[in-house]
């Protein structure tokens, strides 16, 4: 009531047709439908001046000053500072808005587990990997330019408050209730993406990927609208854009349950195709051409030692790339040596669909592109701690399911779904 209380005070006005809510909800609070909405009704509008950004704080003259020293490679330095003066500020204009956090326990990323329960139920997902890069980051950021920051503002900043913990917890609270402002279309090449901001009411949306309402920018305020007809007592849903299960554990601390979300992917590392490849090699002279060939794809940038190819429901995400790779490493070394030499391009116009790799073409592709993709998906199913049937016999089991503490829930999600889709390419490539 305190925060709805400061949304009338601040000029954000929430259309009487819907209400605030931690029941009936998916998860935490959520927006619910009072009575029925239709398509394009605005269920509220935010003013500019109640967001909370590097250039609303209340510190936001010092952060100018100094911009130049706070540039890192997330970009959320600038808000990270804003965010640990204003939670701290007894005075701060946004306390209501982060008394609906308190002490941000309720956020569950993966960050927070121990090791040990990451890697025993996120093993082979990506996420632990991308978990294992944040941490390094955040401790980075923290001791390279927060904290000298700190030490030549104390006067706004206490290092014993303000510690590398709820440093942490503020990067997890970014993660996963920010939003970025899209860019316009004659800007997109040109000018980097707009710093992360919070926007009070709009953060306490859920996400489904087939989502109902919508957030719209203008340049005095910022608008949730209805994109589907909503019925009274239905919850409302935002997207936070087209994400897999495994980045919205990752960044979000939940994942949909299956078949939800259409938007799911399965990653095959692309070193993994390398690896599938290098097995199928029988000779050294083999062996030699696929390393030939590899450094090549490297050449073009169509693969990294870190790079992966996604696979989703309907289609592969990353065809170019994964297309070009096949051809390359199921080349002979003839027609190896002269692709090579026309440095990847050739004179005959090549079917088109050689570049479309989805659910309709992978059955019509050459064998030898067929096996090496299939087997490049058996090697990423071994990178799993456990198997497609005992994981459908778990969610088959409600008694078993309800079981599971919310991790193991969440975890289970991402994997299965992975190995699905993963299941679903080794039958369109036998």
């Amino acid at each position: 009531s305190g925060f709805l209380d400061w949304c009338e005070k601040v000029g954000l006005e929430l259309s009487p047709k819907v209400y605030v809510s931690k029941e009936g909800t998916v998860s935490d609070y959520g927006l619910l439908a009072r009575e029925d909405l239709q398509i394009g009704e605005v269920l509220f509008t935010v003013p500019r001046a109640a967001l909370l950004s590097q250039h609303t704080t209340s510190i936001w003259s010092v952060l100018e000053k100094d911009q130049a020293s706070l540039e890192s490679q997330s970009g959320w330095v600038p808000l990270l500072l804003s965010l640990l003066h204003e939670y701290t500020a007894s005075n701060s204009h946004w306390r209501p808005y982060f008394s609906l956090w308190p002490d941000f326990s309720s956020l569950d990323h993966p960050m927070f587990w121990p090791e040990e329960e990451r890697v025993r139920l996120l093993q082979g997902t990506g996420i632990l990997e991308a978990v294992d890069k944040d941490l390094a980051n955040i401790q980075l950021e923290y001791t390279s330019i927060i904290l000298p920051f700190m030490e030549s503002h104390l006067d706004l900043f206490d290092p014993k408050l303000h510690t590398p913990e709820l440093y942490q917890r503020l990067v997890a609270f970014v993660m996963a209730y920010s939003f970025q402002e899209p860019l316009d279309e004659e800007d997109e090449d040109e000018k980097e993406p707009n710093p992360p901001m919070m926007v009070p009411m709009a953060d306490i949306l859920n996400h489904v990927a087939n989502h109902n309402a919508n957030l719209e920018y203008s340049l005095e305020c910022l608008k949730m609208v209805t994109t589907q007809p909503i019925g009274k007592g239905q919850e409302i849903f935002n997207t936070y854009g087209q994400m897999a299960n495994w980045q919205l554990v990752h960044m979000y601390g939940f994942a949909e349950p299956y078949p939800c979300n259409t938007d799911d992917t399965a990653d095959i590392q692309m070193v993994t195709v390398r690896r599938a490849a290098l097995q199928g090699a029988s000779t050294e002279a083999e062996r030699q051409l696929v390393a030939e060939q590899w450094d090549f794809l490297c050449q073009l940038e169509m693969v990294g030692e870190e790079g992966a190819f996604v696979i989703g429901w309907e289609e592969v995400l990353t065809e170019e790339e994964l297309s070009m790779t096949l051809k390359v490493l199921c080349m002979a070394a003839e027609e190896f040596k002269e692709f090579k030499e026309h440095e990847g391009w050739e004179d005959d116009t090549e079917d088109e669909e050689s570049f479309t790799l989805s659910n309709e073409t992978i059955p019509r592709l050459k064998a030898s592109w067929k096996k090496l993709l299939h087997d490049s998906a058996l090697l990423t199913l071994e990178s799993y701690s456990s198997d497609l049937k005992a994981e459908q016999d778990l969610l088959n089991d409600k008694v078993a399911y309800g079981k599971l503490s919310p991790r193991e829930q969440q975890a289970l999600q991402v994997r299965y779904g992975q190995k699905r889709i993963l299941h679903q390419l080794l039958e369109l490539t036998s």
